[in-house]
């Protein structure tokens, strides 16, 4: 069983979407986390669970800093600020939660789980319902430190044998339950924050092709293929514009993908805007073996696709970055 000091890094993250909440955006939010982790669980309408023990090696940054990432993308891209607890499993990430001022961040610690926990009355424990607070405190086990000082056979006989064993494991902390998708993923998509609001289309350009390249990856490495491809530009002053184009055929191809997105980026007709980040989603997602390429007598097509596998292949082996455009070379 695992305990409070097991490496395991969760975040509870809690969208604040108000009156503007829409199932879209809760689900753009949601995929924006599998950019950062795929053990990313929705909990509608505004809650989701992320697991970010594997990202933090990917991303080189401690659970605080990457819970900044996200809260930093979510407002930039849509505009939605965040409330996030981070904790060694998902009970702690909750309670982390709910004990943090809206917008900001609180990482629980393995050494401040028990001061975290002892004084906290016995409701604030996740899965504790009214009626069980009710049999507790009529025991005079008002806090979760006096449940923790129980013995978990007296637990067990007020309780019954698993959920006694149950509450007094969540007394001290512990927490097995994994992070786990539980709807199948319809889009796939990728962001980008500029670190300042941005005016040269160059740079938009390249952001688009990255975000294009990102989002071809996944789709190979995951055997899917989208039939459509939607923009989000997000400005200086926080509104956003979008445009969807549908593919001329159901693709992963990068080439596709990034000619796609530069028509889409045209559409805007930015030209000295002041964009703050731009947002890609693949849409209308289908099996890889479902797909039907024309037949176009390019050599040149046939070489890219070539080199595209040769490429997944590489990343495959040696991470994400290990083969990029030339056009991306040197940039972050």
């Amino acid at each position: 069983m695992r305990g409070v000091g097991a490496e395991r890094h969760i975040l509870r993250i809690h969208y604040h979407l108000g009156d503007r909440y829409d199932p879209e955006l809760y689900e753009r939010l949601i995929e924006q986390l599998h950019g950062i982790s795929p053990r990313a669980q929705a909990l509608p309408p505004v809650d989701a669970d992320c697991d970010i023990t594997g990202a933090l090696r990917y991303f080189h940054r401690d659970p605080y800093a990457l819970a900044q990432v996200i809260r930093v993308r979510a407002l930039a891209l849509y505009g939605v600020d965040t409330t996030i607890g981070s904790a060694g499993n998902r009970m702690l990430a909750a309670m982390a939660a709910d004990a943090t001022a809206p917008g900001e961040i609180t990482h629980l610690a393995p050494e401040s789980v028990t001061a975290f926990l002892r004084p906290r009355p016995v409701g604030a424990l996740h899965g504790v319902g009214p009626a069980t607070v009710g049999l507790l405190t009529r025991y005079g086990l008002h806090t979760i430190g006096a449940v923790a000082d129980t013995p978990v056979g007296t637990l067990q006989r007020l309780l019954g044998r698993a959920h006694g064993r149950q509450l007094h494991d969540r007394a001290h902390g512990r927490d097995d339950r994994p992070v786990t998708a539980l709807e199948p993923i319809r889009s796939c998509g990728a962001d980008h924050v500029f670190d300042r609001d941005e005016l040269d289309p160059v740079r938009h350009r390249r952001a688009v092709l990255a975000l294009t390249e990102q989002v071809g990856v996944r789709l190979r490495a995951e055997r899917q293929i989208a039939r459509r491809l939607t923009l989000t530009v997000r400005y200086a002053d926080r509104t956003t514009t979008a445009r969807t184009r549908t593919l001329p055929e159901a693709t992963n191809h990068g080439v596709a993908l990034a000619r796609t997105g530069y028509d889409l980026y045209g559409s805007f007709g930015l030209q000295r805007a002041r964009v703050r980040g731009l947002a890609l989603r693949a849409e209308d997602l289908q099996p890889a073996e479902l797909a039907s390429t024309q037949l176009t007598f390019d050599p040149a097509d046939d070489r890219a696709r070539r080199i595209e596998s040769s490429a997944d292949r590489a990343r495959a082996r040696f991470g994400p970055a290990a083969i990029l455009p030339a056009t991306l070379a040197g940039t972050g």
